[in-house]
């Protein structure tokens, strides 16, 4: 028997979870199958030995739409901001170096030379033309300001964003403000600030945000509101179309064949997936999405006794000094974690904070 629905979402994870309640929300029944056991993807909290853990992102950028929807969901005040003055550190030649996060510390950071802080100036009163194709992030530094300046902090930066190579990113996908900023003034500084005063209504300062009892507090609000919605261990193992439009999709539902018509098809699954999944439909699909590469990132969280630090960690409700901030190097991301993170229902522990680096490298 052939179970009709007006949209089908197919994958589980924080997009298609999102997609289903906009859709519910609106008033659109809907159905969403995920392979898995859970939903959620690579959202995963975990408590191990008293101390909360994320398998997957540690955080994320706080905005007006995710705030919104938080209170739809009731879990704001579950919601925790970084500092938003922590310091940020890179691992240069085996020591830590403070990552200047103002005008002033950038011409009196001794991690900046001369030329790179002459080349920031020159940008300020000069002007240059971007070429007429895109380019790369690190063409981009290197045209506009260093080889150093690449090296020392872009590099760092993007990666810890992107966990992806500046030689490969695209400027004007990774970064378009600072394109259309030289595109319009020549300069980076003066571009920025027209296009901030082109914008109306106050400015949101960009802040990171977690959950006080992990990322996948999210990802549980989501889940309850969708309900009998949401079905898991449901694999699609065809998709054709229908003469109306409509299409129709075979699943695999805990062994048991089970099929779905949809009017509407939505695939919130990987680039690969979704080709193999439209390859019945068009094979083009296959050949175009499957090359897409994604960032692979493995998470270690490690954990040390407050004996073995040497700092002290007794204010629970302040962040571990041990060094303070959010540091990163080219090729792998430390965050250390507050104390305070964990929840207050999970065992108690000798262990008196977290640190999760987080190492890198293009698949």
């Amino acid at each position: 028997m052939t179970h009709r629905v007006p949209a089908l979402v197919v994958g589980g994870g924080i997009s298609g979870l999102v997609c289903a309640y906009a859709l519910q929300k609106s008033g659109i029944e809907v159905q969403l199958v995920e392979a898995s056991a859970r939903p959620g993807g690579v959202i995963h909290s975990i408590v191990r030995d008293g101390f909360l853990l994320e398998r997957g992102p540690q955080s994320f950028a706080g905005h007006a739409a995710l705030r919104e929807l938080c209170a739809e969901l009731a879990i704001s005040d579950q919601l925790l901001q970084a500092p938003p003055r922590a310091p940020r550190y890179v691992l240069i030649d085996g020591a830590l170096h403070p990552v200047p996060l103002s005008p002033p510390a950038f011409f009196a950071s001794s991690l900046i030379n001369a030329q790179t802080k002459w080349a920031l100036l020159r940008d300020i009163f000069g002007k240059t033309v971007p070429p007429d194709g895109d380019e790369s992030v690190a063409a981009f530094v290197r045209r506009k300001f260093s080889p150093q300046l690449l090296d020392s902090l872009v590099a760092p930066f993007v990666s810890g964003i992107y966990a992806g190579d500046p030689e490969r990113l695209s400027i004007r996908s990774a970064f378009p403000q600072l394109h259309e900023a030289e595109k319009a003034t020549g300069s980076i500084v003066r571009g920025m600030l027209r296009l901030a005063k082109a914008k109306k209504g106050s400015r949101e300062r960009p802040t990171l945000q977690t959950f006080r009892e992990g990322n996948e507090a999210l990802v549980r609000a989501l889940s309850h509101r969708l309900g009998a919605a949401l079905c898991t261990q449901a694999s699609v193992t065809g998709i054709s179309r229908q003469n109306d439009g409509s299409f129709d999709v075979r699943l695999s539902c805990d062994g048991r064949a089970e099929a779905v018509s949809a009017r509407s098809l939505i695939l919130a699954t990987p680039t690969d997936v979704t080709g193999r999944l439209l390859s019945g439909l068009d094979s083009s699909f296959e050949s175009l999405l499957a090359p897409i590469e994604y960032a692979a990132v493995a998470v270690v969280s490690l954990a040390y006794r407050t004996n073995d630090v040497g700092h002290s960690c007794a204010d629970s409700d302040s962040l571990c000094r041990v060094p303070p901030g959010f540091g990163i190097s080219a090729r792998c991301g430390i965050l250390h974690s507050s104390p305070a993170a964990r929840p207050r229902d999970t065992p108690s522990s000798p262990l008196s904070w977290a640190v999760q680096p987080i190492r890198q490298q293009q698949r």
